[in-house]
């Protein structure tokens, strides 16, 4: 059987920085909150030029370099990013796939909102798995849903750490290394409307008054049945779909040596760790990014890279959620392995 393995990730972060001082005078929540509650010290917003699918661009374009890999050779582009990009009813991976000289590629565009990078693994895997032809694909995209939160709004208050950002993953048919093992998915419809833009769809469609209403910008419909419903089943599911994936992938919970997981708040953070028993500095807090929705597990292998934290045989942990709601796990070997 086939194996498919990562060659290489890049990551693109603007330059534009919210402190955690700024978000704690823009929301009135104490600033000792927002830094070890909310868990966050700045997190990065886009500049000028930092539009969703031009930070996938730039994230590729280090990929690119890192895994010394040339465009042409890649056969398939999956666009990891969000739906709020440069134009809306457009398919933003067949630019992505030009941008970057993918000329041999072909591309589509897929979204689970902050689990996307975790599916779309599984949706690599799976697809060059079946198709003999497939053996290069790339994941990339960017994220500023940033723009949808407007900090007057006390029932979005957990997407305050919302930020900016693009990534990449080339993963590659029998590359030999950082080889791709088990994913497991959930879904709960019931949460489908908890979380959304209000205007622009045709429920709601765009105008002048919805748009003077700040019904362009995300919010919650039910915040308090949505937090009792969630509490109910939130964090039992990263636990169950991590402990799936291991299984799946032959392994336990006792062979974690890393978790990349998004940022939420500080004690649900620690909860999942301490649940699977994995020792905290197993895996690293966002606490200087915020959440870049789905961009999260690739700046956090690269930073667990670049500190050290990974190793040849490590087994590796992919984690993340998304509103919808949405819960994934994939798991990693890490580097060489016999």
């Amino acid at each position: 059987m086939d194996t498919i393995g990562i060659v290489s990730t890049g990551i693109y972060l603007p330059e534009k920085r919210m402190t955690s001082a700024e978000l704690s005078q823009a929301t009135g929540i104490p600033q000792d909150i927002v830094e070890q509650k909310m868990g966050i010290m700045e997190k990065p917003l886009p500049g000028e030029g930092d539009h969703t699918v031009e930070m996938g661009v730039r994230a590729t374009r280090t990929a690119l370099a890192k895994g010394g890999v040339d465009p042409a050779d890649i056969d398939l582009v999956i666009y990891i990013g969000e739906e709020h990009k440069e134009y809306p009813l457009w398919t933003a991976g067949i630019k992505l796939q030009y941008d970057i000289g993918a000329v041999n590629a072909w591309a589509f565009d897929t979204a689970l909102r902050c689990g996307t990078t975790i599916m779309a693994l599984k949706l690599a895997k799976d697809m060059m798995t079946a198709d003999p032809d497939i053996k290069t694909v790339l994941l990339a995209g960017g994220y500023r849903n940033v723009d949808f939160i407007h900090y007057d709004n006390p029932r979005t208050r957990f997407m305050y750490n919302l930020g900016a950002g693009g990534g990449a993953i080339i993963v590659q048919k029998n590359h030999g290394k950082n080889i791709l093992l088990g994913t497991h998915m959930m879904t709960d419809g019931s949460f489908s409307e908890d979380v959304v833009v209000t205007t622009g769809g045709t429920k709601n469609p765009v105008t002048a008054e919805t748009l003077a209403a700040g019904q362009y910008q995300l919010d919650v419909l039910d915040p308090e049945g949505m937090k009792q419903r969630l509490a109910d089943k939130s964090m039992a599911n990263f636990i169950f779909a991590i402990e799936k994936a291991l299984e799946k992938s032959g392994y336990t919970a006792a062979d974690i040596a890393y978790v990349a997981m998004l940022h939420m708040k500080r004690s649900a953070h620690h909860y999942v760790l301490d649940t699977l028993g994995v020792p905290h500095h197993k895996s690293i807090y966002l606490e200087d990014y915020g959440h870049i929705g789905q961009i999260d597990q690739i700046l956090s292998l690269e930073l667990a890279e670049a500190e050290g934290k990974l190793h040849d045989g490590d087994i590796v942990v992919l984690v993340s959620a998304g509103i919808g709601y949405a819960w994934g796990a994939n798991v990693i070997r890490w580097g060489e392995t016999d």
